[in-house]
């Protein structure tokens, strides 16, 4: 009694004569091992025989598509990636400003796609294409912008590695100070190059070295996804649907050159109806990229106030390597306020909050200098600030503050604080500019009681403080080599007939407040100018009008050109009177719409002073208001010496101080915020191979029920090849591709080969013939997962790890559904 494998065996080599098989050859279906040709002769070759001619039919035909590609379709494969890759870089425009940083960063993306069309067309070996595009691109990059410390122009050297490093260095500190549009520095172009580069590379890398343009989704989506950090709004729709519609051409340009290798007879035949169209496919992926991208440009995060209130997410307000001047505009362009923090105080007594001091500055942007918080500067108390004598009159508030819905690591204080209690986080004093912050904490749910300084200098000590100021002053008044002309004409034509620093402080703050300038929120955005570089500092000279920003900036900028050391703190204004009591005194509540930047100019013996050259916002402070402002253009009484008065104004001089470099310098991530990141990528990864895990369990499972379980096995072997890459073709039949199974390194061995031939005899019996029986179920299946683990065994790690996160015959399954078709079958 023969057994069920025997019969199996037997059944491959005399086909079964049931009616199904009879109509087919009444048709005239080609047949092997014994079946009717289309001629009607039976073959009369071999099983080996038929085995060894199909295995050379096939390296010959595998060879002839080897050379038709790279011909035929390799310039049409190419011009859609680039196509996809320039549309997605214009989803940068509106972070830059003008349209040279696109033409460059287009030239390298085209470079990387465009060049390898060339590398194919000469026969260079597959593998070494991806290596000499990358040479390529460091080639293209030290010609360009390694500004000729290249050997020959174009071969790197060490020099070229200096040179480069700077850049990133620069583009690093632009990306960090500049608001949105910025301008293209060179640093900003380098990055911009090198990042078209390499998405430019891995582009061609998967489009046609792997033949997977499905992934070059990836790559792309990188420029597609930036804007959305950075601006309110993120992406353009529209650039997102002429991405989605690009994508759809690349995706349907392969398949039109996969289908013109196999008219050109480089496939086996198949069945009738094999060869099932794709338009179909296209149509539904084009809905579902549609419908992605609507998706993604609602759900896109922008850096905007609901990172920073209670809004959305809790984030860190002015947060590291973000421009702390893009979160105060968009905040104040918010129609809907956010509460901030409450607090209880006297009705006389309504200071400003300060929350950081920005003192900076170096052409592009005004920022906090880098320095360490001290643990031993804890809140409890803390020291006089520098430069307040004992001369200055003083007195104490107590200000009891309840944060309401603001995340931030610095916290909110009048200036000058000389103690703080009930924290319940770490907080720390921070040295020179007394800002209050922390390294791990936020002022989520904190409440405390703050003691503040009430100075009161007049206007005679004020003028009286010496113009000879401390070394230490120096860097308060730097500004950057080739700052524009108007800013010292502007400051000296406003202060002219000043007789001391103070009184030049107070002509300047106003001059800003005057008639001619009005404060607007608006027009620096739809004029372009809005931000605090010393370019935009001078556009707002001539426009006169912007918000808080603008005249801070400004006038910080004009009291440095004349000498009085200036910075820029930013922080809410007093807030609006509850009208109800609270820890015994009136409840003041602040909001979003009362941030602030305000300039604080030194005077040696008083210290910092705040002054509020903005129109129509906060209050002006009354040491700056004088009955009368001193314009007899004579020093004040305490004159330092000449070395180092101007003799014109009588204003203060100092050597000029170095031109301040960009810092690349920027505070990393929280722990949690990057935590949180990686696990939503690794979830993203997961989800296809999930997905994949429980496919491939339900068809195996089919194989235990009567309907057709030795093609449900067949499919799922058909389903992990194409996930290793080498899948069935369209018009290949099972045991073609069986026989090209039998070529890969994991079935060398007899018992890989018996399996795979027996779930192949099985297939064409159902096929073809009478359903298998109801004993060999348990057969199938393990001849199945047979199968499926020769077919994983020889290939590389990388490969496998990518069948399993990237598992292509899903998106198969995805055409097949999308055409209106079921699975295809091989």
């Amino acid at each position: 009694m023969r057994s069920p494998r025997s019969e199996s065996a037997s059944s491959r080599r005399s086909p079964s004569s049931s009616p199904r098989s009879v109509r087919r050859r009444a048709r005239g279906s080609p047949r092997q091992g014994g079946r009717v040709c289309r001629s009607g002769t039976p073959r009369t070759s071999s099983r080996s025989g038929n085995r060894s001619t199909s295995r050379r039919g096939w390296s010959r035909m595998a060879a002839d598509t080897r050379r038709r590609a790279p011909a035929r379709s390799g310039i049409g494969l190419a011009l859609a990636a680039l196509l996809l890759v320039l549309i997605s870089l214009t989803a940068l425009a509106p972070l830059l400003q003008g349209a040279g940083w696109w033409w460059s960063s287009a030239f390298f993306a085209s470079l990387m796609l465009l060049v390898p069309v060339g590398l194919r067309a000469l026969r260079l070996r597959r593998a070494w294409i991806p290596v000499v595009d990358a040479l390529l691109l460091v080639a293209a990059l030290t010609l360009f912008f390694g500004g000729g410390s290249g050997f020959l122009g174009f071969i790197p050297t060490p020099e070229t590695i200096g040179v480069f490093s700077a850049l990133v260095d620069s583009g690093a500190a632009s990306i960090q100070q500049q608001s949105a549009p910025a301008i293209a520095t060179p640093g900003l172009l380098f990055l911009l190059a090198v990042g078209a580069g390499i998405i430019g590379f891995v582009t061609d890398v998967v489009v046609q070295t792997l033949r997977m343009p499905a992934l070059a989704a990836l790559p792309v989506l990188v420029p597609i996804v930036v804007p959305g950090l950075i601006v309110e709004g993120g992406t353009e729709f529209g650039i997102l649907v002429l991405s989605g519609v690009a994508y759809l051409v690349l995706l349907r340009v392969d398949v039109r050159a996969r289908r013109s290798a196999m008219d050109d007879g480089v496939a086996a035949p198949g069945p009738r109806g094999a060869r099932r169209s794709t338009v179909g496919a296209t149509l539904g992926l084009a809905g579902v990229g549609l419908l992605a991208a609507s998706v993604l440009a609602a759900a896109t995060p922008s850096i905007s106030t609901t990172y920073l209130f209670g809004t959305g997410p809790r984030g860190a307000l002015f947060g590291a390597g973000v421009n702390p001047f893009i979160n105060l505009g968009q905040d104040l362009r918010r129609d809907l306020p956010v509460d901030a923090f409450h607090y209880s105080s006297d009705e006389n007594v309504r200071p400003y909050f300060s929350l950081m001091t920005l003192d900076n500055f170096d052409g592009l942007n005004w920022r906090a200098a880098s320095r360490e918080l001290d643990a031993e500067n804890t809140p409890d108390a803390i020291p006089a600030p520098p430069g307040l004598s004992d001369g200055v009159d003083r007195s104490t508030q107590e200000i009891t503050v309840v944060i309401d819905d603001l995340s931030t690591s610095w916290l909110p204080v009048p200036y000058p604080a000389t103690g703080i209690a009930g924290l319940d986080g770490e907080w720390f004093w921070e040295e020179t500019t007394r800002s209050i912050a922390s390294a791990d904490s936020t002022t989520i749910g904190e409440r405390y009681v703050v003691d503040v300084l009430q100075l009161d200098p007049t206007p005679e000590q004020l003028r009286a403080a010496s113009v000879s100021l401390p070394e230490e002053m120096a860097p308060y008044l730097a500004l950057p080599d080739g700052s524009p002309p108007v800013l010292a004409e502007t400051a000296l034509a406003v202060t002219s007939t000043a007789g001391s620093p103070y009184d030049a402080a107070v002509m300047l703050q106003r001059y800003l407040r005057g008639a001619d300038f009005t404060y607007s929120t608006e027009a620096p955005v739809d004029e372009g100018y809005d931000g605090a570089g010393i370019e935009i500092v001078a556009r707002f000279l001539e426009e006169k009008t912007g918000y808080c920003v603008h005249f801070a900036s400004t006038m910080a900028v004009l009291a440095r050109e004349i000498g009085i050391p200036a910075r820029v703190s930013i922080g809410f204004t007093s807030g609006t009177s509850a009208g109800t009591a609270f820890a015994g005194r009136t409840r003041f509540d602040v909001d979003t719409h009362d941030l602030h930047a305000w300039p604080e100019l030194y005077f040696e013996g008083i210290g910092w002073l705040p002054f509020e050259p903005t129109p129509s916002r906060g209050s002006v402070p009354d040491y700056s208001r004088p009955a009368s402002v001193d314009t007899s253009g004579e020093a004040a009484p305490a004159a330092p010496s000449e070395s180092n008065v101007n003799p014109d104004t009588g204003l203060p001089e100092l050597s000029d101080p170095e031109p301040v470099a960009p810092s690349t310098t920027a505070a990393s991530e929280t722990t949690y915020e990057w935590l949180g990141l990686a696990a939503l990528v690794v979830f993203i990864l997961l989800v296809p191979a999930f997905i994949r895990v429980v496919v491939r369990a339900s068809r195996l499972r089919r194989t235990r029920s009567p309907d057709d379980p030795a093609e449900a096995a067949w499919t799922e072997i058909g389903a992990s090849a194409t996930d290793l890459g080498f899948g069935p073709l369209d018009v290949e039949s099972p045991r073609a591709f069986a026989t090209r199974l039998e070529t890969q390194p994991g079935f060398r061995d007899d018992d890989a080969r018996r399996a795979l031939r027996s779930a192949l005899v099985r297939v064409e019996r159902e096929r073809y013939g009478r359903a298998i029986l109801p004993g060999e179920a348990q057969d199938a299946v393990d001849d199945a997962r047979d199968v499926i683990r020769s077919l994983g065994a020889g290939q590389s790690l990388l490969v496998r790890v990518r069948s399993v996160v990237l598992p292509m015959s899903l998106a198969r399954s995805l055409l097949a559904f999308a055409a209106g078709s079921g699975p295809r079958r091989a």
